[in-house]
């Protein structure tokens, strides 16, 4: 290490610990807070240590390219060398490394594809995981495959590993790391006074609060300001309107913007110290939190929000989401105005809504797009993440939904039930450096003699478009990327980064494509949209029919619209990329499209066309249908009558409808409900283990299949139910002789003393006689059933059938409820005899005087 940095910076103090734990271990955890210095001078300490061979380097991984270039730029000016001598950094897209170079600097997805080329990784002695608290999905995968590969080829010479945060979960990780050491550095932070604000609702614009707070620690505080906010598109706001308000000032404060896709000139001045006598505002996301060291800064002005990519499983969409960040966040924020002298920090929230955010931010790896992972783990070997070490295991649900879309860009092929493997096509995915719809879409664009469009709309794709404003259809860019319109001068930059990578795009894609044969056989103007559907399979849109030409349907089964204003409007169909919306909304916004041919699906993108087969029950037309369907996800391009109907589909079809609208859907009638009450009643007197059916509804549900199956041939519509024979289907089950024993223990009907045949009520519990009371007289115990071992409950009824008593003991009426009964009704029906003594009495149906009538006779 340099001896003029000894002593200056906190981590030295750290060092001699950090030393002798990986003296003795081969795995480390560092905690130190932002500007402690651990990023420069940890990995220029390593390389005199003793276990590091001459010949060993050593990897440090940072978490984005801006981070990576000025880690690199410092250490090697430390060294009083060039970047590319003994320390050099590897970046998407851009290397600057040499024989020499001992540290490499890089970023984290190239970490796992080096360790996909050499899992062993040969001739390196260390690797930092560097700001590892903000556990990114790149650093999850990178550790976990580091873990892995340490343990299966570095036994004699093990790889030493190293995770350094400034605000880290540390036990957790230490536990991973195999209850690696944890050594602490107190850094050296002055006082930082906190300014909170009025409360802040996440609906709410933060672009004039923000402009106020800054004029406000202008005036306030001395230094720089560092503001934070959570997008691009916030950070040029405030800058247009700060330009505006501080024009009188506009010499002595230059206002620089701060975030990945700029130009690396720009990054660099936001990142430099101000001229003397001059002052900067530096307008920064996120990635300034801690991966990057700005100099002269005093105040820090907090939106409190950031932007995250949210993997949404139910509609399949990586959403851009602003939240508000955790309070780990606000702290490493807050301690950027304390690094050189006491600070300030002004929150754009107030303190009762700062005591409510989350501890931590949720790791990416809970929220992400998993199919760049699944195709690493796959590339790798493994079949299911668990098999790997992780801090948290990727969601299955998540991980299930990458498979498919691996499986739609043919990137893998199922070698068994939830056993997956990479094609040939996934072999060379898994190699590019770009999102597998991306890379996917490259090596289709080669084998359709397309390679610089599809390039092009990698590169358009990878980063942001400017002219999205202009409308969703991405025909525009590629227009001006093509000459076909001219570029402005404000887009001369994009203009100049988008064709540099689209170059190396087309490069590395001819490089690893391997022939098929394939027909396009649309015009060369409509590949655009071929390409994009071949990227985004799942985001092909329809316009729904109606007069709304905004409309549209997705294959994914999701509704979305376009701007009324959007060129693009009422086309067929589109090829989408960037969808958005607010998650739970029944619709998403098409941000980014092109016009689609739907010819394609029967030539190029046929293989996004599934068949199947829908034999069901149409609730619409209230019939059964058996058609193929040809779907492209959830839409239905075509459909044509099945002419061989497979038996087994059908009745599945026609029982599974049975079992949704419940048994009433059969043709009951009110003799044969009572039919089925006698015996489900014979089965609960003799028990389960009798010879009598259960005929209750759950039972005959169950066993369709036994009992209604076979009668089912005839159905078609709904109507044809009515038709079928169902005392005949049911009566079937009783087999010989329990017919004849139904109506010896459960008749239908029985014989009062009257000589009257009365219907049992067999749908009560006990069943139940419903008899005019006349027609019992004679009689002193009432009627019984299923040999004798069950009462009928009667209904004793007055001469209008109104009733009088109810009693399953007609002795115990008889003696005493009669007289009361009688002295009531003998009044009120004095045709009708209602003798003192009823045991005695003659039954009867009829009036006294035709009783006597007939007694005369």
């Amino acid at each position: 290490m340099p001896t003029a940095l000894s002593g200056q910076l906190p981590i030295t103090e750290a060092l001699p610990s950090l030393c002798a734990a990986l003296l003795e271990r081969h795995e480390a955890v560092l905690q130190a807070p932002p500007g402690a210095g651990k990023t420069t001078l940890v990995p220029l300490e390593m390389l005199s240590q003793p276990w590091l061979a001459p010949s060993d380097s050593i990897l440090l991984v940072e978490p984005r390219r801006i981070a990576a270039r000025a880690a690199a730029a410092r250490m090697a000016e430390l060294l009083g060398e060039q970047v590319g001598d003994r320390v050099g950094y590897r970046i998407r897209l851009e290397t600057c490394v040499s024989a020499a170079t001992r540290i490499e600097v890089l970023t984290e997805g190239i970490l796992a594809r080096r360790l996909q080329s050499d899992p062993a990784l040969e001739g390196v002695g260390l690797i930092i995981f560097d700001e590892f608290h903000e556990r990114n999905l790149d650093s999850d995968l990178g550790l976990a495959l580091a873990l892995q590969a340490r343990e299966m080829f570095r036994e004699e010479a093990p790889l030493k590993l190293l995770a350094m945060s400034a605000t880290l979960d540390a036990d957790r990780v230490a536990a991973l790391l195999d209850d690696a050491p944890l050594i602490t550095s107190k850094g050296r932070q002055y006082p930082v006074e906190i300014h909170y604000s009025a409360p802040h609702r996440l609906q709410d614009s933060i672009i004039t609060p923000t402009v106020n707070t800054v004029l406000q620690a202008l005036r306030e505080q001395a230094g720089s300001v560092l503001v934070f906010l959570p997008g691009q598109a916030e950070i040029k706001r405030v800058a247009r309107e700060l330009a505006a308000k501080l024009e009188p000032e506009a010499a002595a404060i230059n206002i620089c913007p701060l975030y990945g896709a700029l130009p690396l000139a720009h990054q660099q001045q936001a990142i430099a110290p101000a001229k003397e006598g001059q002052r900067k505002v530096v307008l920064a996301t996120n990635i300034a939190e801690t991966s990057l060291t700005i100099e002269g800064i005093h105040t820090v002005v907090d939106s409190g929000l950031s932007r995250e990519a949210v993997f949404d499983t139910a509609s399949g969409i990586t959403r851009l989401t602003t939240r508000r960040i955790a309070r780990s966040s606000a702290e490493q924020r807050a301690g950027r105005a304390g690094r050189l002298a006491p600070g300030a920090c002004y929150r754009l929230w107030s303190e009762e809504q700062h005591r409510q955010l989350l501890a931590q931010a949720e790791p990416e790896i809970l929220q992400a797009d998993l199919a760049p992972l699944a195709l690493q783990l796959l590339a790798w070997g493994v079949q299911d993440p668990a098999e790997l070490s992780w801090l948290d295991v990727p969601p299955a649900a998540a991980y299930r939904q990458a498979i498919e879309l691996l499986a739609a860009c043919e990137a893998v092929v199922q070698t068994a039930e939830d056993s997956w493997q990479l094609s040939p096509q996934g072999l060379r995915l898994a190699q590019m450096p770009l999102h597998p719809r991306l890379a996917h879409m490259l090596l289709l664009a080669v084998d359709l003699d397309a390679t610089e469009l599809g390039a092009l709309l990698a590169a358009l794709l990878a980063e942001r478009n400017p002219l999205a404003t202009q409308g969703a259809d991405l025909g525009h860019s590629l227009a001006l990327l093509q000459g076909d319109r001219p570029c402005p001068p404000e887009l001369r930059n994009w203009y100049r980064r988008t064709w540099e990578q689209a170059r190396r795009y087309a490069k590395l894609s001819v490089a690893l494509h391997q022939p098929r044969q394939l027909e396009l056989a649309l015009d060369r103007s409509e590949l655009a949209g071929v390409l994009l559907a071949a990227a985004y399979p799942d985001r092909i849109a329809r316009l729904r029919p109606g007069k709304d030409n905004t409309a549209y349907q997705l294959s994914n089964g999701r509704s979305a619209h376009l701007s009324a204003e959007d060129s693009l409007c009422g086309s067929p169909w589109l090829a989408t990329a960037e969808v958005g919306g607010r998650r739970g909304e029944s619709a998403d916004r098409i941000y980014s499209a092109t016009h689609l041919n739907a010819a394609a699906f029967e030539g190029v993108l046929a293989a996004l066309v599934k068949s199947t087969e829908q034999v069901a029950w149409d609730h619409s037309r209230e019939r059964f249908i058996a058609e193929r369907r040809y779907m492209l996800g959830k839409l239905v391009l075509r459909t044509e009558p099945m002419k061989e109907l497979p038996s087994q589909a059908r009745t599945a079809a026609l029982l599974a409808l049975v079992r949704e609208r419940g048994l009433q859907i059969l043709p009951w009638t009110e003799r044969l409900e009572q039919w089925r009450a006698r015996v489900n009643l014979l089965r609960q007197q003799f028990g389960d283990e009798s010879p009598w059916p259960d005929l209750s509804d759950e039972a005959l549900l169950a066993s369709l299949e036994q009992w209604l199956l076979p009668w089912l041939d005839p159905v078609q519509r709904l109507q044809d139910f009515a038709r079928l024979d169902l005392p005949a289907i049911l009566q079937a089950l009783l087999p010989w002789p329990l017919p004849q024993e139904l109506e010896q223990l459960a008749p239908e009907r029985i014989t009062v003393p009257s000589g009257s045949s009365v219907a049992i009520d067999y749908r009560q519990s006990p069943p139940v006689l419903a008899v005019k009371l006349q027609e019992m007289f004679g009689c002193e115990e009432g009627p019984r059933i299923c040999a004798g071992r069950l009462a009928l409950c009667l209904h004793l009824l007055s001469p209008a059938r109104r009733p009088l008593q109810v009693t399953e003991n007609l002795a115990s009426f008889w003696r005493d409820a009669y007289a009361a009964v009688r002295k009531e009704m003998r009044g009120r029906y004095p045709k009708h005899p209602w003798p003192e003594d009823p045991v005695t009495a003659q039954a009867t149906r009829h009036t006294t005087a035709r009783q006597a009538a007939q007694s005369a006779q």
